[in-house]
């Protein structure tokens, strides 16, 4: 039998990438730095939150969230962005940010239109805009020679046109680290309003930046044209959990809300209780919480670093994430797939390959480029360390 029976808007996918380098990882018995979740358990307060929330009730959700959620999250942008945010009208609880992303483009995007993506992405964007019937138009970070990462603004504004309907902006940025300035944001505020264009600002590492974060809608004429994405995952280590938000002004909201309803139709409700619980308890001003994370993660990133350091890998330098890019040249390896094809055997540490968060005429700046997670224990990033050192020999 010839007949194919899958879609043409799946014609184009493949594996994801994390599933065959964490395969692989596993195959060798490597420290997996590939993948991006913690290895470490989460804080106790998070697990007791989720003991208790057992207890509530088991049924549906109410389709925008759980009224606790809803305010949690509100009182939390409230502060980010700096005016008040309405529970039920200008926020929407998700499964995760991954299906935020998916029903904001479900929501907004029509056949033909076109949807700016900053390279490396996040590899759900364009296949999020891709089985919206988008375009993805691709504009590329660009690495320093002082290891940071700049937006090139005039090929940003070459990439807007009439037919742009949002941008995707990712900051803290995975997987290059970059944390986008206040003025950065001002300028794509700017030319999204030029072009009347949407703003998806994907802020799931929010509280894991080691420069100052700011949220764009907190910034003047932000807000009325952005969709702020997050989610419970990053920030408490339960990556599992797959409970995220959606803020927004309302008729946004209510847009991305049709979309949703179509989708999961509601998330989890006893772990809704429970995100609730721990964002409360979070925000409490006796907890610190949020600092201490950002600490525990500065420290993590400066182990990563001291010990590439070491290695024939230039790191560059990570803003926030959790997420190190760096350098392979000096290895001379075809390409950052051989290289990463090659680490889980030649010294026993897995590593994600960048080209896979480029577009195809793009790769090639990935070339000599690789991607470790430091959200690991200690323990395993300094046997990282020593395994890569072994690259010198």
């Amino acid at each position: 039998m010839q007949t194919t029976y899958s879609s043409e808007r799946i014609g184009g996918f493949g594996e994801t990438v994390f599933a065959k380098y964490t395969r692989l990882a596993a195959q060798h018995q490597a420290v997996n730095l590939g993948q991006g979740f913690p290895d470490f358990a989460p804080p106790a307060f998070v697990m007791d939150a989720l003991a208790e929330a057992l207890l509530l009730n088991q049924q549906y959700a109410p389709l925008p969230g759980v009224p606790a959620l809803l305010e949690a999250v509100a009182r939390k942008a409230s502060v980010q962005f700096k005016q008040d945010i309405h529970p039920q009208s200008e926020v929407q609880i998700v499964v995760g940010a991954t299906e935020g992303l998916f029903a904001c483009m479900q929501a907004f995007v029509n056949p033909g239109d076109e949807v700016i993506l900053l390279e490396p992405f996040y590899d759900a964007y364009p296949a999020d805009v891709i089985m919206a019937g988008g375009v993805p138009r691709y504009v590329p970070l660009l690495p320093q020679a002082d290891g940071s990462w700049q937006l090139d603004f005039d090929e940003l504004a070459r990439a807007f046109t009439n037919k742009t309907k949002l941008m995707v902006l990712n900051t803290p940025h995975n997987p290059t680290g970059k944390v986008f300035t206040p003025d950065e944001l001002d300028r794509i505020i700017a030319l999204a309003q030029t072009y009347d264009a949407l703003i998806i600002s994907d802020e799931v590492y929010e509280h894991i930046a080691f420069t100052p974060h700011v949220s764009l809608a907190s910034r003047p004429g932000g807000f009325e044209r952005c969709l702020s994405i997050s989610s419970i995952g990053k920030s408490f280590s339960v990556t599992g959990w797959k409970v995220g938000w959606v803020v927004g002004p309302a008729e946004l909201i209510q847009a991305v809300r049709m979309a949703h309803q179509w989708i999961p139709f509601v998330v989890a409700t006893p772990l809704q209780h429970a995100c609730a619980r721990v964002l409360e308890s979070a925000a409490h001003p006796e907890n610190t919480y949020y600092a201490e994370l950002t600490k525990q993660y500065q420290a993590k990133r400066d182990l990563l670093m001291t010990a590439l350091q070491a290695t024939p890998f230039r790191p560059l330098n990570a803003q926030g994430s959790y997420f190190v890019m760096a350098d392979s040249s000096a290895l001379n390896y075809k390409d950052d797939v051989a290289l990463c094809e090659d680490l889980p055997a030649r010294v026993g540490v897995g590593a994600i390959p960048p080209s896979a968060f480029y577009c195809d005429a793009h790769k090639h700046l990935a070339k000599h480029l690789v991607r470790f997670a430091f959200c690991k224990s200690d323990e395993a990033l300094k046997k990282a360390g020593v395994r890569l050192q072994g690259l010198n020999k």
